[in-house]
């Protein structure tokens, strides 16, 4: 079978050089030109082998998803007769319900679009609540990555500080997290008076936690997180880190997170960003390898 060749936008190249390095698969970057009234044009090498792999992280997916459009189509005048979509960060998934009447359902436009585009989609953690798989939301293949494995293999470096989750939500992939690395976990309870005004309820700790690491899949305001570590602070936690997974961090996020008494923020590279630490490069390449 021909060799697939991977594709990245300018903004992917990192984590393509990276999966270029574990693969061994070609690398050719996309080259993209904005006219000055906004549009784009785009130019992609040719993939003679029939099989394409096109990545590019989807956080602030205005701006990209029409791109990665004009790509897919690109590529298939360029030769792929089968295309693969790595976006490690998949946006448009929380808005898996119509919550208030004239709302559209993103998650399902959004799995349409992408899901007539290419024949695979593969992220990782994708931010997922009532839906429980992608395969309910694209009509194509669609998997996503548990971040847990590379997570585990980070923290068997960082000591044994204790794991907690700010929310219900986060129990699930938290309790797999803490079974990988044998860490000790709890989770809180959060409530929401707005986007930017939440409170955390922590269970009682076991007396002697100096350190705790808080875990989620998506920081964006920072506010979850920083009411969490409020709430362990008064709990008599001297030492408060994070670890996420994407770093979404919309403006002014990080500050809030250091005021709030957090001392190192570190996340993966699913989304670039000054705070990367692990790579989601070994769980891409695994899932690349499998479905070539």
């Amino acid at each position: 079978m021909p060799t697939p060749m991977l594709h990245a936008f300018p903004d992917a190249l990192p984590l393509a050089r990276a999966l270029h390095q574990q693969l061994g698969w070609p690398l050719a970057e996309v080259a993209l030109h904005h006219f000055p009234d906004g549009e784009s044009r785009l130019r992609v090498a040719a993939s003679p082998g029939g099989a394409a792999v096109l990545l590019r992280s989807l956080h602030d997916p205005n701006a990209k998803l029409v791109e990665v459009l004009l790509a897919a189509d690109a590529l298939r005048r360029a030769g792929a007769t089968r295309l693969t979509l790595v976006a490690p960060y998949l946006g448009y998934m929380r808005q898996d319900a119509v919550f208030e009447p004239g709302e559209a359902l993103s998650q399902r436009a959004i799995g349409s679009l992408l899901g007539v585009a290419f024949e695979c989609v593969l992220c990782v953690e994708a931010h997922l609540h009532r839906v429980k798989t992608l395969a309910e939301v694209f009509p194509c293949r669609a998997e996503s990555l548990p971040a847990a494995p590379v997570l585990a293999a980070w923290l068997r470096g960082e000591g044994a500080p204790l794991l907690v989750g700010p929310d219900e939500e986060s129990e699930p992939w938290l309790r797999d997290l803490a079974g990988r690395s044998g860490l000790a976990w709890c989770v809180g309870a959060k409530r929401r008076r707005g986007d930017r005004d939440v409170e955390v309820t922590l269970p009682p700790l076991a007396r002697g936690v100096e350190r705790a690491l808080l875990v989620d899949d998506i920081v964006s305001s920072g506010a979850t997180f920083a009411a969490a570590a409020r709430a362990l602070r008064a709990a008599g936690v001297t030492r408060v880190e994070a670890l996420v997974v994407h770093a979404i961090f919309a403006p002014g996020a990080l500050e809030t997170l250091h005021t709030a008494g957090v001392s190192q923020v570190v996340s993966t590279d699913t989304i670039p960003h000054a705070t990367n630490r692990i790579s989601v490069a070994p769980l891409l390449a695994a899932a690349l390898a499998e479905a070539a």
